[in-house]
């Protein structure tokens, strides 16, 4: 709904519940800060939302990393629903992944690729939120392993474990040398490769 004098969104709709923006504001400072230094008061202090609020959606930190998680592996599966809808050849749905990812190099360049930040944290934790993390990764390859098999590929896997790997090492080299033009020259070099293949 929109305000007929100005024809902008009411406040009401532009703010989203307090779950949600806790979820949201956990993910930009897990992104940002890593899980160790992040505390629940920074999340809620960023969500806007009171303190003693957090609670009554979440018990531990593990509970929001796991939230966080899900809402990774939510807006990966909505990515590549929307990559299969808009791409008519695997090629170009494989051209399209790596364009979602390099999209992204500003914010690589900064604090690191999302979902290989926080899986590398995850990977070190003693306390993991479970399988559920591994999934992040999984995701992509799975799909990825299915457009290399649609080209005929019977090296289907390795080649979305390359694809997944050459963008992950990528984005280290990325946020280590703080350039986002090692993203834009992988883009180049991986839609070489796929249009090779």
């Amino acid at each position: 709904m929109t305000d007929s004098t100005t024809g902008q969104a009411t406040a009401v709709e532009q703010r989203p519940g307090k779950r949600e923006r806790l979820i949201a504001a956990a993910a930009q400072l897990l992104h940002e800060q890593g899980i160790e230094r992040t505390t629940l008061a920074d999340i809620a202090k960023a969500a806007d939302v009171p303190a003693g609020n957090v609670y009554y959606y979440f018990k531990t930190k593990d509970e929001v990393i796991a939230a966080v998680i899900g809402a990774h592996a939510q807006q990966i599966k909505v990515t590549l629903a929307a990559i299969d809808a808009h791409h008519r050849s695997p090629k170009s749905r494989l051209k399209a992944l790596v364009r979602e990812f390099t999209g992204q190099s500003e914010i690589v360049a900064q604090h690191g690729c999302p979902l290989g930040s926080l899986c590398s944290e995850l990977g070190k934790r003693v306390k993991q939120p479970g399988p559920a993390a591994a999934e992040l990764m999984l995701l992509p390859i799975a799909w990825a392993e299915e457009q290399f098999r649609s080209l005929g590929r019977p090296d289907a896997h390795d080649l979305a474990l390359d694809l997944l790997a050459a963008y992950e090492g990528r984005a280290l080299l990325a946020n280590t040398m703080r350039d986002p033009d090692v993203l834009a020259k992988a883009a180049q070099r991986l839609n070489s490769w796929i249009e090779s293949l």
